[in-house]
């Protein structure tokens, strides 16, 4: 159920949220940003949806992010401006569009349709699984798996941009009891590109699901794709796995300068929330480091940040309201 604030506590988060004073630090910003979140409210859309003028992609595409994780369908006018802004970021418009298909209302079908043939990838590529979820929201099958939604207490509470692959939605065996070649079977539709993305994508959070070693190992093989897309939604997975299995590859994404930065600034944010030690020497040295991308540099300061809260005696993350620490965007 979601929680409510006083109107003096809503102004100060917005303040927050906004930098109205102009010294706020990014991640205080990313705090209050998922305590927003956290209240499901048309007043923390109306605020969030003020954000889009920063000049932080980062922040920007967290807030498209949290717009579609409120499910709210007010905040689709924003989204669709955002995903229509050519000057914007790639990475933005890209979680805007996911963040429609989030929402899933059919009326943002034939917008989506329209940037099918984006000249950003990524965006293109977002349009493409959101069009494809919110069909499957409307499906039969989709439809059965809503109605079956109170049958159990989820592993994660996100809206994912694609449900796992179907004998895994519910009723599923415990992880320890699935099958070696459940996992390998998984794998070859995750590394399949012949099939479609959102077949892809299912597999991929039907391992997620499964959250054993050799799914983590399953999952990683997907850092060889060429889509940007598909390597950050497995980076942020492993940002929600919490897995330490999970940390060297991301590790080795992060340090790789030739890979894109949607990607790497998503395996910075899994490595802060996985928060082991070793991670910390290196979110610090990509944070200071020159020649790292912005959006590189913000994300090792959030993922510092939450690094110094999952080792800390703090019991919540976000300005007070629980289930709020900052995961990595999809």
């Amino acid at each position: 159920m979601a929680l409510t604030v006083s109107l003096s506590e809503l102004r100060k988060l917005e303040d927050c949220l906004l930098n109205t004073s102009g010294d706020v630090p990014l991640h205080t910003r990313f705090r209050a940003l998922f305590t927003l979140k956290g209240l499901k409210s048309e007043d923390a859309v109306k605020i969030i949806s003020k954000g889009f003028s920063d000049p932080s992609a980062l922040l920007k595409h967290e807030l498209a992010y949290c717009l579609g994780q409120i499910n709210k369908t007010s905040a689709l006018p924003i989204l669709e401006a955002v995903l229509r802004d050519t000057s914007e970021d790639p990475m933005v418009r890209h979680e805007a569009a996911e963040a429609m298909g989030a929402i899933s209302h059919p009326s943002s079908v034939p917008i989506l349709k329209e940037f099918l043939a984006d000249p950003e990838r990524s965006v293109r590529e977002t349009c493409e699984i959101a069009i494809a979820k919110v069909e499957w929201d409307n499906s039969e099958e989709g439809k059965r798996h809503r109605s079956s939604k109170n049958d159990d207490v989820p592993a994660y509470t996100s809206i994912d941009p694609a449900p796992a692959t179907s004998g895994l939605l519910r009723g599923a065996p415990k992880s320890e009891e699935i099958s070696e070649d459940t996992v390998e079977k998984l794998k070859k539709e995750l590394v399949d590109t012949n099939l479609s993305l959102f077949q892809r994508y299912r597999a991929m959070f039907a391992l997620r699901d499964i959250g054993t070693a050799a799914a983590v190992d399953a999952l990683a093989s997907g850092f060889c794709d060429d889509s940007a897309l598909f390597k950050h939604e497995i980076a942020f997975i492993f940002g929600q796995m919490l897995s330490p299995h999970s940390v060297p590859c991301l590790l080795k994404v992060l340090q790789d300068s030739q890979e894109s930065e949607m990607v790497r600034h998503e395996a910075a944010e899994a490595l802060g929330g996985i928060a082991t030690p070793e991670v910390l020497p290196y979110l610090r040295e990509w944070m200071n480091r020159e020649d790292a991308p912005r959006v590189v540099r913000e994300s090792c300061q959030v993922a510092m940040d939450m690094w110094e809260y999952e080792n800390s005696g703090e019991f919540q993350y976000a300005n007070g309201l629980s289930g709020s620490r900052p995961i990595a965007v999809a």
